[in-house]
């Protein structure tokens, strides 16, 4: 870091001087006389690093230092310390100091101290500002989703995320569970810990129980070095177990001891370590027929099951399919650094009549698909999967636009498109329904609130979309 402001905390007058010196030209320095002079000067000044005196007449450097840790952005600690209280600058250590130094110090030695807690404290505030922005996405109005089913599921995520409760997401594979695990994680009070995603399914069975639990050196073959399990790794935080119905059962019955007692041991170990865990599990399959053909355990699934959130597929939530479509539009584009550009009405109708077997994941594929292999100015027809567009080439699409809603087939911008898609299932709801707004509703999956909301603004007037 360039030059980090700097605070020295010391009673003695040459101490503080012959330190400003030493860092003066490197960094922005300014000093305090105590420890009371000193907290009001960390409170009112933004400081990287904070050089503090353990000896000080009335509050005393451990004070200070425990003191500071309530600030909402305290420095980096280096302690200045005689070398007969060298003991005490170690539990400063414990108490979050950063580092300490010994009077005389040596000039070189206190420079590139001072200098590496700088660096620490930039590091600490980018990564500060790595886990905002995480949280930011996956706050629960970044969720994608304003059908009445998706509001359904992030009504009760939304109760559930700040309690310590486990929870289990169930539903079809690419329905967004793992985006719900990390909506969960992030709105809980776990949100500055770790939060560690595995895929149960995707590690051999022989090998599950050393992932999650980790090893010993020597507790099987290749098992050259102790390696931390994904429970130890989530000390504190929340571990996503996705997947869990594919879990061999000896493994299910060493989590289940896991989460009726918070302890476990490494595989080939011996050491019993507590946890302090959230779990959140998730899975595509059927349990309830598992538990009854005897693969998954029943007194498990009852330590899991304790919030239950079913996520809808996609074909239960078209009213979503727009904003996923501009969503992903959007996303796509920018990740791959290539122009945004909107779907034909053609494109769009496709899309609709298709019933998304793979969910929001394999949306979300068509479209960077499209968006990666295309040179068009718009994405069309030609441009999708072949299975998408499967039913409007045998000419079965039951959507074919309202001739009220037609017009040129090339979509001029993204909310263009997105206004047409709306517009389009609307008017097709509105006719299935014999323009019973309520009945309407119901197949969009949303409200007559929400359906009239709509209508209002899009200008749609009834009795025309009858006509």
């Amino acid at each position: 870091m360039d030059n980090p402001r700097v605070l020295i905390i010391d009673d003695d007058a040459s101490v503080r001087e012959s330190v400003r010196m030493v860092l003066k030209g490197g960094a922005q320095v300014e000093t305090a006389a105590n420890g009371d002079a000193a907290l009001r000067e960390l409170e009112a000044g933004d400081y990287h690093v904070a050089l503090l005196d353990i000896l000080m007449p009335g509050m005393d450097g451990l004070e200070v230092l425990e003191r500071a840790q309530s600030l909402d952005n305290p420095p980096q600690f280096i302690m200045l310390t005689a070398t007969k209280t060298v003991k005490t600058a170690v539990r400063a250590m414990k108490l979050g100091a950063y580092d300490y130094v010994t009077k005389p110090f040596d000039v070189d030695e206190l420079q590139l101290i001072v200098r590496r807690a700088a660096d620490t404290c930039e590091m600490r505030s980018e990564l500060d500002t790595l886990r905002s922005e995480v949280g930011r996405r996956y706050d629960f109005a970044n969720v994608i989703g304003s059908s009445d089913a998706m509001q359904k599921v992030l009504k009760v995520v939304s109760r559930v995320a700040p309690l310590r409760s486990t929870v289990l997401l169930t539903g079809e594979s690419g329905t967004g569970k793992e985006v719900i695990a990390r909506a969960i994680h992030y709105n809980s009070t776990r949100r500055e810990e770790p939060m560690v995603a595995l895929n149960c399914a995707a590690i051999p069975d022989n090998l599950l129980e050393a992932e999650l639990f980790g090893h010993e050196r020597g507790a099987f073959t290749d098992a050259h070095a102790r390696k931390i399990g994904h429970f130890e790794r989530a000390h504190k935080g929340t571990i996503f177990l996705d997947e869990i119905g594919d879990m061999p059962p000896n493994t299910q019955a060493t989590l289940l001891r896991i989460l009726e007692s918070g302890q476990f041991t490494r595989v080939g170990g011996e050491e019993v370590i507590d946890i302090d865990v959230r779990v959140v599990a998730a899975t595509n399959r059927d349990l309830d027929k598992s538990m009854e053909d005897g693969t998954f355990r029943s007194d498990l699934y009852f330590r899991l099951n304790v919030v239950a959130i079913p996520l809808p597929a996609l074909r239960d939530r078209l009213d979503d399919l727009p904003l996923l479509i501009r969503h992903f539009l959007e996303k796509k584009s920018r990740e791959a650094g290539v122009p945004m550009r909107a779907f034909t009405t053609e494109a769009l109708d496709a899309m609709l009549a298709y019933d998304w077997p793979g969910n929001v994941r394999e949306l979300e594929h068509a479209i960077e698909r499209a968006l990666v292999l295309s040179d068009a100015e718009h994405l069309g027809v030609e441009d999708l999967p072949g299975k998408v567009t499967s039913r409007v080439g045998a000419g079965e699409s039951p959507l074919a636009l309202p001739t009220p809603l037609t017009g040129d087939s090339q979509a001029t911008t993204l909310n263009d498109a997105v206004e047409r898609l709306e517009r389009h299932m609307i008017a097709n709801a509105l006719a299935e329904a014999n323009h019973n707004q309520t009945k309407a509703a119901e197949i969009l999956g949303t409200t007559r609130r929400i359906l009239k909301y709509k209508m209002d603004k899009l200008g749609i007037d009834e009795e025309i979309e009858a006509a």
